[in-house]
Formats: structure tokens, C-alpha cells, sequence
């Protein structure tokens, strides 16, 4: 194989998107050879722009054409884990748009298919994997240099979506089209990271998720507490409705902090303690107990801080849609064997156990504790979308 064949199913917006790209020749790994779409009008789009792309009404016909290597799946929410199976079981490679599905008990149904079918390679598009400023806290956190984990603290408010946003769309906010709010629609990628640049599994999740100032069903303001192994806890805050909103977050370890903050262009400020926290505080009882110095009250650690900032080039180019096809160009890589996967496939259900605990979490009113119940989760899911269908969208103040 010399390229990887793509097809993609669903073309709308961010699918489209992907196509314009491998069209044009923005890999030089791959090329494009069809694109799938239930709607007429975005089928009749890509007939007017995709000149001698195949164009299908269904992604079965698709996927048994013979014509593709691997799949892009950029449909709702719900279907992704369901058409990665299909795509698998055929024999192709397969990369879904985030959040890798709804739900963790139908994402580990495709895990397993993918588990079963080595040869294929099984990606999630985590573009956000590819900034330099949260692979840099990753590196410092697995290097030791932050020492014992105490503390992550991520406030991302800056998702402002006003009514119309809402209203444009039957499937935006709601639990049957999308399968709920900011978590699901917006936070994926932070949620990925969140426990990725941690590198620890969260044990239980308290949370609040409610909705504020829109009339829709699902969430779109969120507070949530976790606890990691080994005892570093975790907050997590998000919204769509505050404005203007933030974007920091802090992790805090024996050995100094870490903050990355700013909007389209990211800012890393590691501040190094000269010894670890707990090796001071023993010291200083050391100190007090031999009569050296009797008052250690306002005794502080040296440290000193170094920023790092991301790069003007990369951070224009996340504004053009660039991270995305850093993640789609190391796919192909990955297929023709000239590369390692920065984002697997098997990783996309980590930050949506977080997403699912965090709803079940705000549903029963009780502290989950992981591994999760997947079956309660499906069942109240199913609830509220039952529920959504039989009252319509609820009003909220």
C-alpha cells in the first residue's frame, strides 16, 4: 500500500471539513476515494466540490465496496462505536471523530472488536493530543519532576453557546441526538487530557451537572470532584453559558505546579521546587525539634518558574483546522507502519468513563465509584431520553 484509501461517513460540517483537506492532497499519505451521507444536500455538495470521489447514501455499501483502507466516522454520537464494529469487521482501519461514543458499555464492545483485529489500526481523533503545551506538562508529569501527584484543576468556561446555537439543530442539546451537553459535545478532548497528562485511573466522582439559562435538556454547566489512585484528587469545572469564560489548568505535585492558560495560543509556566514538598516539611521538624530555628511558620521552598509558549505556527494553524490533520496524517502514517499512534482508539473510553461518571454522579445525587455501572448508566440514559420525547424541551431559568 503506497496511500491509504479514506472514505468518510457523515459530511457535515467537521466531516466536510476533513474531505476539503484529503482532496486537496494534505496528507501525502492518503487520498480520498469516498465520502458517505444520508442528507441529499450535503450528497449534492460533495458531488459540486469532491470531484472523482465516490459518493454513497448508506456506509454499508460503503465499507463493502472494496475501494477503502480505512474509515472516518463523523456521524452523531451514538453511531460511532456501532460503525467502527461494522468497519472493523470488514477488515478496515478505523478513525472516529470524539467523543469515541455515548456511552462506555458500547465503547467497550468496539474496543474488544478492535482488540480482536491487532492488524487494523483503531484511532480517536484526540487532535488535541498533538499541542505542544499539554504534551510538555505530560512529559514533565512522567519524567518525576512534578514528584507525587496532588492536585489537577481544570476551569474551561470559554464554550459559549448562546439559544441560537441550540435552536439551529434538532440532535444539539438533547440526550437522544446527542446523548448530552457540554461533556459530551465540547469537553471530550479535556476530559481525554485530563486523565492522560495525570496518567493515574480515577477511583469515584462526586458532581453537579445542571442546566443554566437555556431551554434545552442536557448539561451545560458542570462541577465536578474526583479522586485518583494514590490519592491526588481532581476538579473539573465547565460551562456553555458564562461569558466571558476561562481556560486554566493546574496541576500540582510534591515537586512544584504546573498551569497552562490562554485561548487560541497556550501558555506553560512550570514552577520547580528545589525539593520536594514532603522532604522540606521534614526537614523543618528536623530543624525545630534541634533548636536551629525555632519558628518555620513563613518558611516557604525556593522555586523558580519557567515559561514555555506555544509555538505562533502551531497555534495558527490549530485556528485552521490544523491539529486535526496532525491527528489524521499520523493515522495514515501509522497504517503504512511509519509511525505510532498518538491517540488510540482503546484510550477514547478513559475521559468518557469520566463524562458517564460524572452524569451518573449528578443523576442519583450519589458519589460513583469506579469501576462504573454500566447498566444503570444505560438505563437512567434511556430515561431521560424517554423522558426528553414525552415532555419536548423543558424551559429553564
Amino acid at each position: 500500500m503506497e496511500k491509504v484509501r479514506y472514505g468518510i461517513v457523515g459530511i457535515g460540517k467537521q466531516g466536510f471539513s476533513y474531505a476539503k483537506r484529503l482532496h486537496k492532497g494534505k496528507d501525502k499519505n492518503a487520498v480520498l476515494v469516498a465520502v458517505c451521507d444520508i442528507a441529499p444536500a450535503r450528497r449534492e455538495k460533495a458531488q459540486k466540490e469532491l470531484g472523482g470521489v465516490k459518493i454513497y447514501d448508506n456506509y454499508t455499501d460503503m465499507l463493502d465496496s472494496g475501494l477503502i483502507d480505512a474509515v472516518i466516522i463523523d456521524t452523531p454520537h451514538y453511531l460511532h462505536p456501532v460503525i467502527g464494529i461494522a468497519a472493523l469487521e470488514k477488515g478496515l482501519h478505523v478513525l472516529s471523530d470524539k467523543p469515541i461514543g455515548v456511552y462506555t458499555k458500547a465503547v467497550r464492545e468496539l474496543n474488544a472488536c478492535a482488540a480482536k483485529r491487532p492488524e487494523l489500526v483503531f484511532g480517536v481523533l484526540y487532535n488535541q493530543r498533538t499541542n505542544s503545551m499539554y504534551r510538555k506538562a505530560k512529559q514533565i508529569v512522567e519524567s518525576g519532576q512534578l514528584g507525587e501527584l496532588k492536585r489537577i484543576a481544570w476551569i474551561i468556561t470559554d464554550w459559549y453557546r448562546p439559544q441560537a446555537y441550540y435552536d439551529q439543530g434538532g440532535w444539539r442539546g438533547t440526550w437522544g441526538g446527542e446523548g448530552g451537553g457540554v461533556l459530551i459535545n465540547q469537553d471530550p478532548h479535556q476530559l481525554d487530557l485530563f486523565t492522560w497528562i495525570a496518567n493515574r485511573k480515577i477511583e469515584r466522582v462526586w458532581s453537579s451537572a445542571r442546566t443554566v439559562g437555556r431551554a434545552i435538556n442536557v448539561e451545560n454547566d458542570v462541577t465536578a470532584y474526583c479522586e485518583f489512585e494514590g490519592g491526588a484528587s481532581g476538579v473539573f469545572i465547565t460551562s456553555t453559558h458564562e461569558f466571558p469564560g476561562s481556560n486554566r489548568l493546574e496541576i500540582s505535585g510534591d515537586g512544584g505546579r504546573i498551569v497552562i492558560s490562554g485561548n487560541w495560543r497556550k501558555k506553560l509556566q512550570f514552577t520547580r521546587n528545589s525539593v520536594m514538598e514532603p522532604v522540606f516539611s521534614e526537614q523543618s521538624v528536623r530543624a525545630r525539634e534541634s533548636g536551629v530555628q525555632k519558628d518555620l511558620t513563613t518558611q516557604r521552598i525556593r522555586s523558580k518558574t519557567r515559561t514555555y509558549r506555544q509555538p505562533l505556527r502551531e497555534a495558527i494553524a490549530t485556528l485552521l483546522g490544523g491539529q486535526h490533520m496532525g491527528i489524521i496524517r499520523n493515522f495514515s502514517a501509522t497504517v503504512l507502519g511509519k509511525a505510532n499512534l498518538i491517540a488510540p482508539g482503546a484510550d477514547g473510553i478513559t475521559g468518557l468513563t469520566f463524562s458517564n461518571a460524572i452524569h451518573l454522579s449528578a443523576w442519583t445525587g450519589q458519589t460513583v465509584e469506579l469501576p462504573l455501572d454500566e447498566e444503570l448508566y444505560v438505563r437512567l440514559l434511556r430515561e431521560h431520553v424517554e423522558q426528553e420525547k414525552e415532555t419536548g424541551v423543558k424551559q429553564n431559568s
